[in-house]
């Protein structure tokens, strides 16, 4: 499963309640900080999920409302906090921005706090754990290199307990071995094969992030079916041309793209000042229902078999009177 907390919610400028872009996805014990807008040091302090870990950068593209808090994340790491290593994942535009920001006015020659890799992202897998990986596709945006991320769950075969009490397997490390997809030897000398006690691969949870995006070119292939697509809502239908103009999306857009290709739960983030949040909320839901607005620290819990869950009070279908 994986938890997504979202740190900055606002389009290009902060607002009085939103920060820049930025979210943290935590699953097991790894953490991916997806953007870094100005401010963000300060909302992972408000949010209560500190620095610990939170090693692995990954940037959706080079504008600045998405990578200009890393100069004062890095300054705090220099002074207060303390971790091994530091990945910034992205596209060589977006990279060598950072490398003028953080090496050229942060640093300014001195040695880094820890050591720093700066990785060219290339559509793929990033990483490939044991139950989940992280994959990242191309998007079109404004500029070059920009990118939007897979996380996955792989899939499980369940042990069907029933099966395996009628074949004689006894609990221990027969059952383990069978799960692992190791044949096993019974006392009786009969081999019990996986297939025989592990049911149809039940797929795993997948949650797609698109950061900022000006067509929809490529997106079905990974969204199809996705639990959660999470995806920006910078302008309303009614400024369908200004948004086509500076590389964004719609609410409605992108409301009735994921009723299109069957998305469990929509979060839209990257909202507009221009706009009262309730009139995004409203255009997003009468396409798609079960579409979120979320706001600075919502928690969502994105796990397979079951519906996005949201989990603290603040992240809840914005509808009614919030003229924010």
């Amino acid at each position: 499963m994986f938890e997504i907390v979202f740190l900055g919610t606002s389009a290009s400028a902060p607002s009085v309640h939103r920060g820049l872009s930025a979210q943290v996805v935590m699953v097991k014990n790894y953490r991916f900080l997806i953007d870094c807008g100005e401010g963000t040091q300060r909302q992972i302090l408000k949010s209560g999920i500190g620095f610990k870990r939170l090693n692995r950068v990954l940037l959706t593209h080079g504008h600045l409302d998405h990578i200009l808090g890393l100069g004062g994340l890095m300054s705090t790491f220099m002074r207060w906090e303390s971790i091994d290593s530091l990945e910034i994942w992205g596209g060589t535009w977006a990279l060598n921005r950072v490398q003028d920001l953080v090496f050229g006015v942060v640093l300014r020659g001195a040695k880094p706090p820890m050591p720093i890799h700066l990785i060219d992202l290339k559509p793929g897998v990033l990483m490939e754990e044991n139950d989940f990986s992280v994959s990242a596709f191309k998007v079109e945006h404004r500029g070059p290199d920009c990118f939007g991320y897979v996380f996955q769950e792989k899939p499980r075969r369940p042990f069907l307990v029933e099966r395996a009490e009628e074949l004689g397997v006894p609990a221990g490390p027969e059952r383990a071995k069978l799960v692992r997809g190791e044949p096993v030897q019974l006392a009786d000398g009969r081999v019990i094969q996986p297939d025989e006690v592990l049911g149809e691969d039940i797929p795993g949870a997948r949650m797609v992030f698109t950061g900022d995006i000006g067509s929809l070119k490529g997106l079905a292939e990974v969204a199809t079916g996705a639990n959660a697509l999470v995806t920006e809502a910078t302008y309303l239908d009614e400024e369908a041309d200004m948004a086509r103009d500076f590389g964004h999306m719609t609410a409605g857009r992108m409301a009735r793209f994921a009723a299109e290709v069957g998305v469990q739960t929509l979060l839209l983030t990257h909202v507009s000042r221009r706009y009262r949040e309730r009139d995004v909320i409203r255009e997003a839901q009468q396409y798609f229902p079960n579409a979120y607005v979320v706001r600075d620290f919502d928690r969502f819990l994105v796990a397979k078999g079951r519906p996005v869950q949201k989990l603290d009070e603040s992240a809840h279908p914005i509808d009614p009177t919030d003229e924010e």
